[in-house]
Order: C-alpha cells, then sequence, then structure tokens
C-alpha cells in the first residue's frame, strides 16, 4: 500500500488529507500538536470574544471514522529523502509521498530581541496569554494611584496594519470603549489608547486603497489611533522606538510578519529570505517529486509574478492540488504540471459589526461585510460544534456586549 505522510494539520495540510482518505493509501498525519487551529479567529480568543475550543477540535475527531489514516503526536527533526524516511523526536517512518505542510511563525525580521517585548498572535497559547496580559492591563489600572503608571497601563500598540493588526485593534477598541465601561469603578476604560503603527502609507496594504480608507475610518471612529509611514526602530522593555516618536505601553503586540516553517534545518532545499522553500510548479520540491510543499512554508508565484498570501485559501488549495497530483501520479494518470491560485478575494473586520470584503470584481463593506464574513467564517470551521458555538456567542456579544471568555487564567 501507498505510503503518504503529511506533516502539519493545518490548513494546507488537513485539506490534503481529506482529497486523499476516499482512496486506499496508508496515510499519517504528524503535528506537534492533537488539534487543528481555525487561525483566523485566534484575535477573537486573544480580546476574550471565543475560548479556545470554539475555534481547535482534535485531529483524531476529525478522521475519527477513517480506517486508512492514522494521527501521531510528534515533531518532525530531521528528513532524508535518499531513504524516503523522516525522523521525528520519538520514532523514523519511511514514506512513498511526503507532505510538508507546517505553516509559518512570527518574524521580528532579524530583531529575535524584540520577541522579549512584545507579544505575537501564532497559537492558542500566544492568545490566551495575550487575553491575559489585556485583561491585566485593566486589573492593574484599577488598582494603581500613579497617574503616569495608569497611562502607560491603559495604552495598547499593535504593530502592523495587516489583518490581524486590524482585527486586534478594533476589538481591543470594542472591549475597552463598549463592554468593559460598567465593570471598573475607579478607572474609565474608554480612555485606554489603542495605537496601530503601519510602516506603509495605508493599513490593509494588498486591499484596494478605496476599502484601506474605509477600514481607516472605521477604526478612527472606534477611538484606534491608526499611524501609517510609522517604521519601527526598536522595542525594549515598556517601550516602542519609531521613525516620529518614543511610545510608552505595558501592552505590546506583534502583528507585523512571519515567516515560514524551519524547512532547510530538515532538508537541503533553496528558500526565499522569510524561509518559504522554492518549490516546482507542481509544488514538489527540485531532485525530489515525491516530497511537496504546501501553505505557508512554501514560495509560489501568482499570474503577477508576485509572492502568494500566507491565507486560509490559498493553503487549502494547494493542499487539494497535490493530493490530486499524488493520485494520478500513483495511477499513472494525466498530471495537472502547475498550480494555479484562484483568488477568492479577501476579507478583514473591523470591531463589533464592520468588516470589509474585496472581491476585485466587487466589494463590500460596513455591515453587510460584516455578515457575510461572519458566514465565510463560519462555513470554514471545521465541526458542526464549532460552527453552532461560534455562532451562537457571536449572536450573544452582538446583542448584549457581552463577552463570555473573560478569564485570566496564566500565572505570569
Amino acid at each position: 500500500m501507498t505510503r503518504i505522510i503529511i506533516v502539519g494539520a493545518g490548513f494546507a495540510g488537513l485539506q490534503t488529507a481529506k482529497r486523499l482518505i476516499t482512496s486506499s493509501f496508508d496515510i499519517t498525519i504528524i503535528d506537534k500538536n492533537n488539534y487543528h487551529l481555525f487561525q483566523p479567529l485566534l484575535y477573537q480568543v486573544a480580546t476574550a470574544g471565543l475560548s479556545p475550543a470554539d475555534i481547535a477540535v482534535p485531529i483524531r475527531n476529525i478522521f475519527r471514522s477513517q480506517q486508512n489514516l492514522k494521527v501521531i503526536l510528534d515533531e518532525l527533526i530531521g528528513i532524508t529523502p535518499e531513504l524516503n524516511q523522516i525522523t521525528t523526536k520519538n520514532n523514523t517512518y519511511f514514506y512513498d509521498f511526503l507532505v510538508i505542510a507546517t505553516g509559518s511563525e512570527p518574524s521580528y525580521f532579524g530583531q529575535d530581541q524584540w520577541k522579549n517585548f512584545s507579544s505575537s498572535l501564532k497559537s492558542i497559547e500566544d492568545a490566551t496569554f495575550l487575553r491575559g496580559k489585556i485583561l491585566k492591563a485593566f486589573e492593574k489600572a484599577e488598582r494603581t494611584k500613579n497617574k503616569q503608571g495608569l497611562e502607560k497601563l491603559m495604552k495598547f500598540v499593535l504593530i502592523g496594519g495587516g489583518p490581524t493588526g486590524v482585527e486586534m485593534a478594533g476589538a481591543i477598541a470594542e472591549l475597552s470603549k463598549k463592554v468593559l465601561t460598567k465593570e471598573f469603578t475607579t478607572i474609565d476604560t474608554k480612555a485606554a489608547r489603542i495605537i496601530l503603527l503601519e510602516k506603509s502609507p495605508n493599513i490593509l496594504p494588498t486591499t484596494s486603497h478605496s476599502l484601506s480608507i474605509y477600514a481607516k475610518k472605521t477604526l478612527e471612529k472606534l477611538g484606534v489611533e491608526v499611524n501609517c509611514s510609522t517604521t519601527v526602530q526598536n522595542i525594549s522593555e515598556g517601550l516602542v522606538e519609531t521613525n516620529t516618536e518614543t511610545i510608552e505601553a505595558e501592552t505590546i503586540i506583534w502583528c507585523a510578519g512571519v515567516k515560514a516553517s524551519p524547512t532547510r534545518n530538515w532538508i537541503n532545499v533553496k528558500t526565499d529570505k522569510i524561509g518559504r522553500v522554492l518549490v516546482n510548479e507542481d509544488l514538489s520540491i527540485p531532485d525530489h517529486t515525491n516530497i511537496f510543499v504546501v501553505g505557508d512554508a512554501s514560495y509560489v508565484k501568482n499570474k503577477n509574478g508576485k509572492p502568494l498570501p500566507g491565507l486560509a485559501p490559498v493553503a487549502k488549495q494547494e493542499g487539494a492540488f497535490v493530493a490530486e497530483v499524488i493520485k494520478k501520479n500513483i495511477r499513472n494518470g494525466k498530471i495537472q504540471k502547475k498550480f494555479y491560485y484562484k483568488n477568492r478575494g479577501y476579507l478583514a473586520t473591523i470591531g463589533r459589526s464592520d468588516a470589509i470584503v474585496d472581491f476585485k470584481w466587487f466589494t463590500l463593506k460596513g455591515r453587510i461585510g460584516w455578515i457575510f464574513w461572519s458566514i465565510i467564517h463560519i462555513y470554514f470551521l471545521i465541526s458542526f460544534r464549532n460552527r453552532l458555538m461560534v455562532f451562537i456567542n457571536w449572536v450573544w456579544s452582538y446583542l448584549t456586549f457581552g463577552k463570555g471568555a473573560r478569564l485570566i487564567i496564566d500565572d505570569k
């Protein structure tokens, strides 16, 4: 039986597996976590809108009815392509086809020391830590007597004006200016300053100019200070130094960039400057046509010659494509040699009930955009339970301004 190993159960890896399980292959999924995470909604966990269980589902549960697929909780540490073998922390495995879908991690653009002073948002651990940090800032402010200390505690700086930065800024503004207003007696949570920094002339630089301007104006109506053309020069304990000013803040959140998982640590391949593997047109790697790299870990150009973004729709399409390549390869069928990405649009939410949707040929914004954004995100959640729970939480939050996950559970 043909042995297929998929490393990583994100959107790309999961889609590859789902397209292969109908065939009679021996499929193994290896992931260092036992769950699939819906990363686009991590910011809602970080801002107490959802609980972690609402956006994650056990991998074994997804494939519980599949007899030809097994799930291994382990971590990849090496690949020996000459032997068709991978090495994990706990074992070795042999494959006929290998799919690397290990995703990405935060990038501080060579300033790795900044991670000690600014929190990123790529995992459930990140989100729950940030949730605790944001909520504790208000708790500390409630008991402080020092005016300067109060101002620092009530200041939230977000670095990076892409979707994550915009969504986080809007959600923190909603939390501080609408949700918490009647829950504290000493402080006025509406006085919180949310500052979004973006080095480009506009936030959401990959969307249309009109929607970018709309997003900026909407954030500003929510009370967010949007500073474009602002370059961060240094981050230290409680301080962000930019090309225009030095900002003192208790909470600094990094939303500015990512880099691919360290594939070069496992196998000798060429990558771009952020670690994405330079793959062939069929998403295989040079010299090894039975090894594929998909999702955020691969470097694939669009029709305009620019690299595809690290988005869930890209990862899902690449996973589905590779599954078909593998099936046709095994059956000696006609193989589609080149991957083409079909752009399904660009979506980002701004606060409680506002979002932008950009399909190039038509756009949506405001409440209708938020409704469309909500439907799309609920649809892409894995299990029915997740869809139902997220829907209930969102409706409750929308009607009551309530937050059902405002728990501080860390001990840091």
